[in-house]
């Protein structure tokens, strides 16, 4: 099992707490982004495309902590930017690990060998690698040759000392997969606990806006990646939400399930939109039109959405909400969706590896931001 039980313990337990006192709005995992610069600028990204001086800011470790305290849900994600530019990382990880949140690094893994000394292995923490690919796949999906070769570098050291290493991946149009097929087996054969996957969601200041998918594509592809699955596959996601990507479920969207903290504040209405922001996470939930948001409100940013920040919450919540989805949520942890018409997806031929811009070729991470002055 790729999740922790201590960590689907905690989720549980939560959740029924919840949905027991009768609240209907509540977090499951906070969206922490302390800073937005980054060391690689990809084509599907919309983070990285602010000006100067807010590329200059970030969150202290104390706000940090107090966004988590605010919320009080048992998962954080530390997304960015790349969170490994903080300086004060450390210290934050190290905070919300002794409040027992279980915390997952998000990082392209460039500094990570210049780094993992900073960290220790913990059950609550884990990097969570950002791989989107093969390597060639992946080099052009962040327009940086020679990232795939360093983040798996990093990965195998971080396996060596004991950490808990998962990948993050997102999909675009134009994805292969029988390469995806074939990249689960290379994380696997690397000892990462698990995998996390999501289609690609069209932000508005990302470079490249022709290869998001719409939802009758998106579960063609994810129907041909995990339908027939190896049983040495390990997702480290709710099976639900990976059913709902096949489009086997039928979900709405969560908005509110996995809000966004950064230097803005609380991001309206949810990690992908920003549509305003909000002192509080309360006040967040109390000035938010929600029924303006999701696939059946008509909002057309939301009609391509099956992105995993607004879904796998709802997947979550319905898994362990009561009997039914508990037993489908175990049923499908199990499964490996057998289906011969699936099969025949893997044999329509692959479309031409997608370019989004002119590579940078690097052999070695180059100097956090803070160290250069920047």
């Amino acid at each position: 099992m790729a999740i922790p039980v201590a960590q689907m313990w905690a989720v549980s337990t939560y959740v029924i707490k919840k949905r027991l006192s009768g609240i209907k709005r509540y977090p499951l995992v906070l969206m922490l982004e302390p800073l937005f610069r980054c060391n690689l600028a990809c084509a599907g990204c919309g983070k990285v495309q602010y000006p100067p001086h807010i590329l200059k800011k970030q969150l202290t470790a104390e706000e940090c902590w107090a966004a988590m305290d605010e919320v009080s849900c048992p998962i954080v994600c530390v997304p960015g930017g790349e969170p490994l530019l903080h300086a004060d990382m450390p210290r934050i990880i190290e905070g919300l690990v002794k409040r027992k949140r279980f915390v997952y690094l998000c990082t392209n893994a460039l500094e990570l060998m210049n780094k993992i000394d900073q960290y220790k292995p913990s059950v609550y923490f884990a990097f969570a690698v950002h791989l989107d690919g093969q390597r060639e796949h992946h080099d052009y999906s962040v327009c940086r040759e020679g990232s795939y070769d360093i983040a798996v570098e990093g990965i195998k050291e971080a396996r060596k000392r004991g950490f808990r290493v998962i990948t993050n991946s997102t999909l675009f149009d134009g994805a292969d997969p029988n390469s995806a097929r074939a990249f689960f087996d290379e994380m696997m054969g690397l000892g990462v606990e698990g995998m996390t996957i999501s289609p690609g969601y069209s932000y508005d200041k990302a470079p490249d806006q022709e290869h998001f998918m719409g939802r009758a594509k998106t579960r063609k592809l994810f129907r041909g990646m995990l339908s027939n699955r190896k049983s040495s596959w390990k997702f480290n996601m709710s099976p639900l939400f990976l059913e709902f990507l096949m489009g086997e479920r039928s979900y709405e969207c969560t908005p509110w399930g996995m809000p966004c903290f950064s230097v803005f504040g609380w991001q309206k209405p949810c990690y992908l939109m920003q549509e305003g922001y909000a002192d509080s996470y309360q006040e967040l939930l109390d000035t938010t039109n929600w029924e303006n948001y999701g696939a059946a409100s008509g909002n057309p940013k939301c009609a391509n959405c099956m992105v995993s920040c607004g879904y796998e919450a709802t997947a979550v919540m319905d898994g362990f909400s009561s009997w039914k989805g508990f037993f489908a949520m175990a049923k499908g942890t199990f499964s490996l969706y057998k289906n011969k018409s699936a099969l025949k997806l893997l044999e329509e031929p692959a479309k031409p590896a997608h370019r989004p811009a002119p590579l940078v070729k690097i052999n070695k991470p180059e100097p956090a931001l803070e160290e250069v002055g920047v």
